[in-house]
């Protein structure tokens, strides 16, 4: 809690990223049960994630330069309010007497691409707030605020939808978005380092170069995106809700909140994660741990267990985000922060909507369940491959005082 007793910026901005997160939360139960509920379809839902991937790839790059040429303080409060005009438009084409589906795919599409550059602001933000000493620290409240609303925001996204309705939930998304605003407005100005600069392609590029040039960096990207893409079957959890358990809305509420709140247990336990310095070797077992559970999680019909297989995997994915993003905030200078941040976002966004796409797929070809059973197992194969393909990730020892290094 140090962090949040030291810095009253930070403190602003933690209450901002809470609300934000809790509304964001919302959507992603409501837009996936809504398209289900229209279609009947796990592909529908699976191409639904797919439609969000394009914009959040192609503008979280360029939000990550944006991040790092302008005022981030002033680009959070555009982004709060953008984000809400899209839950409000989402909340119409619910309030109608026939909700038509293409308008969920749109909004949801431009909901991510203004998610590509709230989320590498705020990220990029933390270090110009607090002493580096706190950073490890910030990152876990962090991860904690994040697996809190991770855990609460999708089973209040279900019981909404299912005792009042889906104009409802995304009514309290819009909100959050206007409540997240309000919070951030006492953060002082933040403007980049070195004064304002222009946003040009060459910018993108310095950041990508740099990435490059770190195969640690790359090791950790890659291998998220290996768990996100194959053992992340979130788009199947309409179905497996409603038919698989026999429940409703609320109950895919519950599934996906499993996940967060196993995290959320994870992250308030995760005192012990200051003391690790082998950060590389801890990223690997919590992803095979994850993926472990994912495929049990696809073999059982017994709720009860089904939720606590989520949350096993949850808690094992907020281990390995903790180390992760520490890694990549210590290893960049501040003046690329926002830029691989960016690309960090695209990652972690990415990845689950590609998985999206690949459980739908997979379950269209055969089913739900095997979907499920065989996306954790390739996660874990693919783990240990990363493992032997990318040694500097194995090898990795953080030292307690590492400096940053130098731009490329």
């Amino acid at each position: 809690m140090g962090p949040l007793r030291r810095s009253p910026d930070y403190r602003w901005l933690y209450a901002g990223q809470f609300s934000s997160a809790m509304a964001r939360q919302m959507t992603v139960v409501a837009a996936p049960y809504q398209v289900f509920v229209l279609t009947g379809s796990s592909l529908a839902v699976g191409l639904l994630g797919l439609a969000q991937l394009a914009p959040l790839l192609a503008v979280s790059l360029v939000g990550g330069a944006v991040a790092d040429a302008v005022d981030r303080r002033r680009l959070l409060l555009v982004m709060q309010g953008l984000l809400g005009v899209t839950a409000l438009g989402l909340a119409v084409n619910a309030a109608v007497a026939a909700p038509r589906v293409w308008p969920v795919f749109a909004l949801s599409a431009l909901n991510a691409g203004f998610s590509g550059i709230d989320s590498p602001t705020r990220n990029a933000v933390i270090p110009a707030l607090l002493e580096r000493d706190d950073l490890p620290a910030a990152y876990a409240l962090n991860q904690t605020l994040s697996t809190v609303a991770h855990a609460v925001g999708p089973m209040l996204g279900g019981l909404v939808i299912a005792r009042a309705s889906l104009t409802a939930a995304y009514g309290l998304e819009a909100a959050g978005f206007v409540i997240a605003a309000f919070n951030m407005m006492p953060i002082r100005s933040l403007p980049p380092v070195g004064g304002s600069r222009r946003v040009a392609m060459a910018s993108i590029l310095e950041g990508l170069r740099f990435l490059r040039s770190r195969r640690l960096l790359q090791a950790c990207f890659v291998i998220d995106l290996n768990a996100m893409v194959f053992g992340m079957p979130r788009a199947l959890f309409p179905a497996l809700g409603t038919e698989v358990f026999g429940g409703d809305a609320a109950t895919v509420g519950f599934l996906y909140a499993a996940p967060g709140t196993g995290a959320m247990v994870g992250a308030v336990t995760a005192g012990w994660v200051g003391a690790v310095r082998r950060q590389g070797r801890a990223v690997i077992l919590a992803v095979v741990v994850w993926g472990a559970a994912i495929a049990m999680f696809g073999l059982t019909s017994w709720l009860p267990l089904a939720l606590i297989l989520l949350g096993v995997a949850g808690a094992a994915d907020v281990v390995s985000a903790v180390f992760r993003n520490t890694i990549l905030q210590l290893s960049v200078p501040d003046g690329l922060r926002g830029r691989l941040s960016a690309i960090h976002v695209a990652v972690v966004g990415g990845g689950p909507r590609l998985g999206d796409f690949e459980a739908g797929t997979v379950a269209a070809i055969a089913s739900p369940r095997v979907s499920v059973v065989s996306g954790g197992l390739v996660c874990v194969i693919g783990t240990l491959v990363i493992a032997r393909l990318m040694p500097e990730l194995v090898r990795y020892v953080h030292p307690p005082q590492a400096a940053p290094e130098p731009a490329a």
